[in-house]
């Protein structure tokens, strides 16, 4: 067991550096998968969900060199397709090479994929998606088997703008017969990631950053060098920690085009923001004011920056709404936030947080990523000590979280087997 003890009350300044994006680093591994040769990765965030992804990707034939950032990944000519239960329980993001594998071996069979506990995330819309590109499924035993003898293209509109759907059509049509039309994708930085490195690999994608993508299909892709995007969400996780501590920080080698919506919040909250050569700075002097928050996808306001908005709500002046469009199980860590002392009231997919000047230290436990940050941020504005426990959900998505904090005078410490560390 490990946990963050984290003592409130310290103004958090300086500069951070943002890594890539925990969101796009496994679906671009997987896309390695899509060309024989060694590809090449690198600003790869060292985060726990890399090397499970990496164990993946051997258990499929690939060699997987390197550390982060920069990791190599040898692809043979003939690759596996069975991607067993042990890894991919672990990490949601492993049914990306779903795609990959039809694509290049005309058959797959993925365990189904586990990950943080934020709701349901069903796979319709891939197995939709690729059923229209010629793929057959079935389901036995705690794996999704697919088969296709020939992948050729087609046109489809997506229910929802799913991110993983989106990706996993997207890999399996850029070596199909033929053009697919993909209406109502997803636009997420991380998709646009993903499409620069199937474009540089030989891919032929139109629209990209668009809800419609047009892919025409081609015979074989070769190997790429690819540099991950900077992770939008780690970004926006020490923004909101500038406004909740009346801190002043620096976020070098972040995007803020990527977080527009995000950062003018913060303004209407009461921080400064202002754009920088690398990225931007967060300042607020005085209280947060309380601010409504509706989660989209992109461009909308992002569903993992939703936790950190309930927290700066939690502490700021006034009362919020807060109302969550995307996972329905977003809200389960607040819970954990009213055992800080937070107000806050749910109906379905809404909240209202009524803001307290300050919050009570207490023993609190990660539900996923995002509410882990985000009970660590409620912390820092707590009396007393934030014990935070299931912090390896925390792990999976931040890079050296501790230190970053401590480097911006957080009173923070990891506990391991009650030794501080």
């Amino acid at each position: 067991m490990e946990t963050f003890e984290v003592t409130g009350g310290a103004r958090l300044a300086g500069d951070v550096t943002v890594t890539g994006a925990k969101n796009s680093v496994l679906k671009v591994m997987a896309a390695a998968l899509l060309a024989e040769g060694t590809t090449t990765l690198s600003r790869v965030p060292d985060i726990i969900d890399v090397p499970i992804m990496s164990e993946i990707l051997r258990e499929l034939g690939a060699e997987v060199t390197g550390h982060a950032p920069e990791v190599a990944i040898t692809v043979p000519a003939q690759i596996g397709h069975i991607a067993d239960y042990e890894h991919v329980r672990r990490i949601r993001g492993s049914v990306c090479v779903l795609g990959p594998l039809l694509a290049r071996a005309g058959r797959a069979k993925v365990a189904l994929p586990g990950g943080d506990a934020i709701g349901s995330r069903a796979l319709d819309l891939h197995v939709m998606g690729l059923e229209r590109l010629g793929a057959s499924f079935d389901n036995a035993h705690g794996y999704l088997i697919a088969e296709a003898a020939k992948l050729a293209g087609a046109q489809m509109s997506l229910d929802f703008p799913s991110v993983g759907a989106t990706e996993n059509i997207m890999m399996a049509a850029v070596l199909a017969e033929g053009s697919t039309v993909i209406d109502n994708a997803a636009r997420e930085p991380e998709i646009v990631d993903l499409c620069e490195m199937l474009i540089a690999m030989g891919a032929r994608i139109d629209g990209v950053g668009t809800s419609t993508l047009e892919i025409e299909g081609v015979e074989s892709l070769h190997p790429s060098h690819h540099d991950v995007v900077p992770d939008r969400i780690v970004a926006g996780t020490f923004a909101f920690a500038a406004a909740m501590t009346r801190g002043d920080i620096g976020v070098h080698g972040a995007r803020p085009e990527h977080l527009e919506l995000a950062l003018d919040k913060l303004v209407q909250a009461g921080a400064v923001v202002a754009q920088t050569d690398d990225g931007f700075r967060v300042r607020c002097d005085d209280r947060p004011r309380a601010v409504d928050f509706v989660t989209l996808p992109y461009p909308g306001f992002p569903t993992d920056l939703q936790p950190m908005a309930i927290a700066l709500n939690a502490i700021a002046d006034g009362a919020a709404f807060v109302t969550e469009n995307i996972f329905e199980g977003r809200f389960m860590f607040i819970d954990e936030l009213l055992r800080l002392g937070a107000d806050v009231r749910t109906d379905g997919h809404h909240a209202i947080v009524r803001g307290r000047e300050r919050l009570s230290g207490a023993p609190v436990r990660a539900t996923d990523i995002r509410a882990g940050a985000a009970l660590v941020l409620a912390g820092l504005v707590a009396d007393g000590v934030t014990s935070v426990a299931d912090v390896q959900h925390v792990d999976r998505g931040y890079q050296q979280f501790v230190e970053a904090l401590q480097g911006l005078g957080a009173t923070i410490v990891r506990r391991v087997d009650e030794t501080l560390i």
